[in-house]
């Protein structure tokens, strides 16, 4: 038995019209020239003898130096698509290339080094070691790229510096604001210069005011060049973006540039 929901209306016009040109008209098994290409993905769960379809057929692009949000409501398979794009998980079927690599077929190992090379994550729980210097927190994607000490340092102090906390990389989390807690996450998403920062409720855990501070930073990155990928349920937040992917029912329902 499978458990099939209901059909959204898809919004047509206002999707981008190059990224939805480029998903359908690029070859299956040719790498797209888009950072992120998404084709035909489904992500589907076993449940008993049910099969909950998550996703169901979503086809889109990113390209290089765009800033997304990706918005739905609860159950809507948003958090399903985020942790695709992050290579959290794989999908069902269909294709995912990041930066010319089909990562949809890859193996555990593979993926872990494909989101430690390609993703930088930021997530609503600041995920920071405890016990560990806002410096040493931002230096752990480097240690695992097997990087020396005293390039790791310096990167460090660097990706930091770019979040305005120069002046705290000695303080631990808990001597640290919860928005001085994000830019910490936020360096230490940005010091493998990664081609995608992707955040999950970046601002969930932070007050009105500091949210729009961290928003802020994250303009200021995407103006630097950065590819920013927001997964929201916020309106506020999303409409901080230049293009809103809209998701309902595991399917795009309205795909629109705002800016």
């Amino acid at each position: 038995m499978s458990t099939t929901l209901t059909e959204p209306t898809t919004d047509a016009a206002n999707a981008p019209a190059l990224a939805q040109e480029d998903v359908h008209k690029t070859p299956p098994g040719a790498a797209p020239r888009a950072l992120i290409a998404m084709r035909d993905i489904w992500r589907t769960y076993q449940m008993g003898s049910e099969e909950l379809h998550a996703l169901r057929g979503v086809s889109f692009n990113v390209e290089r130096g765009e800033y997304v949000a990706i918005i739905g409501p609860s159950g809507s398979g948003k958090s399903t698509l985020m942790n695709l794009i992050g290579c959290l998980d794989t999908p069902t079927r269909g294709e995912y290339w990041i930066n010319g690599k089909l990562v949809s077929e890859m193996d555990d190992d593979e993926l872990a080094r494909i989101r430690n090379k390609e993703i930088g994550f930021v997530f609503q729980t600041f995920n920071l070691l405890a016990r560990a210097t806002a410096l040493h927190n931002v230096e752990l994607p480097l240690i695992y790229a097997g990087m020396s000490s005293a390039d790791r340092h310096e990167k460090a102090k660097q990706s930091l510096a770019a979040v305005e906390l120069a002046d705290r990389m000695t303080h631990k989390p808990n001597e640290l604001s919860g928005g001085q807690r994000q830019r910490v996450a936020i360096a230490r998403a940005l010091v493998n210069h990664p081609s995608l920062l992707l955040a999950d409720e970046p601002t969930g855990a932070l007050d009105t005011h500091t949210s729009y501070e961290i928003m802020n930073l994250f303009e200021k990155l995407h103006e630097e060049g950065n590819t920013i990928i927001v997964v929201t349920h916020e309106q506020d937040i999303a409409a901080r973006a230049h293009r809103i992917i809209h998701i309902r029912d595991g399917q795009i329902e309205k795909d629109e540039r705002i800016k």
